[in-house]
Order: structure tokens, then C-alpha cells, then sequence
């Protein structure tokens, strides 16, 4: 298939741009899901749609475009065996793949989540189209690499922060959903793992997994998405932080928001 440059230029244009249009819009406020939905809506709620059924229509589009691409990439594959001297296309090791089947077939039958916003639900969704293939077509049909690209430095610092942030995620997860026992609605002070240290452990752990993933692809595409998912959820992290502040008095005083130590 042929590489359309000019529209992942725009697709990865516009990730940057809705980054920068939530922190401006956002910035001092938050999404209204979880449990800023009634400071959006204090008299007259919205049509909501189950949080586990929410979380997997949301993510699913992002899957299904992921997957179709990767079946659809034979030729990229077989270019990749074939070892061209000069240059390889290389199949991409870190594809998102995985990290979309997760969030779509374990997160979202897992989680306890409020209620979505059947608005929040469709415009999540149509992120996940857009970004899904933006990510899926460059990788597949438009990054050419050396072939000694699995050895550079790059690949290697931003393979080992894919996995790392992965990690963080996917514990930090774990933990918030064994916070409260089935049924609970409330919040409770997140405990262990880098909740020890910061509010949105599992949102580090994002930003750090998609920071590696831009770093390993050293790609355009690549750093926009890292860049429009630390918009969205890094000032997320921040109104979490205020909020356990204002919430529990014996909140530690010692946790950062985001950055361990640091912010």
C-alpha cells in the first residue's frame, strides 16, 4: 500500500493542535467524566452510557483499525525478511497493538468506573480512529530504518520507556481498581507502587510508555501523539492532586502530582 504523507502530516498537525486546544480549554478545569461529571452537569445530567461498555466502544475503533492494518501488511513483512542493505522496513516491534487490546478487552471489563457521557464516549472515539491509523499507516507503510536501527540508541531508550511505562500503567491500574470493593462508589487514598510517590501514577505510566513509543519510532506521528496525551491526562493528574488534597486530610503531603520528586 502507498504511503499518503501528506495526510499523516495532517493527522499528526491535528494531534498537536488538540493537544494545545484541551490544555487552553481544559486546562483549569477537567473532562466531564468520573468524578468531575457533576461540575459539569449539577442540574441536568447527560445521556451516560456504562462504564465498562463505554470503555470498550470507546477503545474499540483504535483496535480494529490496528488490527486490520497489521493484516494488511504482508508486503512490509516480507520486505523486512528480504534485508535490503541500504534500507529496511522494518516491521514496528513496539505497534500499539497490544497496548490497544488491553485497554479495549481487559480495562474496559475490569474497570469500575461512573458512567461516560455518551458525548465524552463519541468524541474518545473518534480519537481512536484518527490516532489508530495515523500510528498504524506510517508505521506500516511509510518508516523506512537502517537496518541497524534495533541497535540505536534511540530504539533501545525508547523500547525500554515503552515497557517501563507499560508496566507502571497497567499496575497502577490494578491498584485503583482494588481500591473499593464491588459496588463502591467512593474515592480512597491510591496506596503502593508509584501512588507512593505520585497522584496519577497510571497516567505517568501512559505518558511514559507513549514518550518511548515516540522515541523508538522517532517519528513525527509518534511525538504528537506522546505530546496530545500528555495534554490530555498530565492536567488531569494535577486536578486528581488537588483533589485528594482537598478531599483527605491525611493525604500525604510528600506526593507529587505526575513527576516523582519533581511535580
Amino acid at each position: 500500500m502507498h504511503c499518503w504523507t501528506l495526510l499523516i502530516h495532517v493527522l499528526s498537525g491535528m494531534l498537536f493542535l488538540a493537544g494545545i486546544i484541551h490544555l487552553v480549554c481544559l486546562g483549569r478545569t477537567q473532562a466531564p467524566y468520573g468524578r468531575y461529571l457533576g461540575v459539569f452537569y449539577s442540574t441536568t445530567m447527560p445521556r451516560t452510557v456504562p462504564a465498562r461498555l463505554a470503555w470498550f466502544i470507546q477503545e474499540l475503533p483504535s483496535l480494529l483499525v490496528l488490527w486490520v492494518k497489521c493484516t494488511d501488511c504482508e508486503c512490509a513483512v516480507e520486505s523486512f525478511r528480504m534485508s535490503i542493505p541500504e534500507l529496511n522496513k522494518i516491521p514496528p516491534s513496539l505497534s500499539p497493538l497490544f497496548p490497544a487490546a488491553a485497554r479495549t478487552c481487559v480495562y474496559s471489563v475490569m474497570t469500575r468506573g461512573r458512567p461516560l457521557p455518551l458525548r465524552v464516549m463519541v468524541q474518545g472515539g473518534m480519537f481512536c480512529i484518527l490516532n489508530g491509523f495515523a500510528q498504524s499507516h506510517y508505521l506500516l507503510h511509510c518508516a523506512c530504518y537502517n537496518s541497524t536501527w534495533t541497535s540505536d540508541c534511540r530504539f533501545v531508550i525508547g523500547s525500554t520507556l515503552f515497557l517501563l511505562g507499560m508496566a507502571i500503567n497497567i499496575h497502577s491500574d490494578y491498584l485503583l481498581r482494588n481500591l473499593r470493593k464491588q459496588g463502591e462508589v467512593v474515592y480512597k487514598i491510591p496506596k503502593g507502587g508509584l501512588f507512593e510517590y505520585v497522584s496519577g501514577a497510571n497516567y505517568f505510566g501512559e505518558i511514559v510508555e507513549w514518550l518511548g513509543y515516540a522515541i523508538a519510532t522517532w517519528s513525527m506521528t509518534g511525538f504528537s501523539f506522546a505530546f496530545c496525551t500528555l495534554c490530555f491526562i498530565g492536567p488531569r493528574a494535577l486536578h486528581h492532586h488537588r483533589y485528594y488534597h482537598n478531599t483527605f486530610k491525611d493525604y500525604p503531603q510528600s506526593r507529587k502530582a505526575l513527576i516523582p520528586f519533581i511535580f
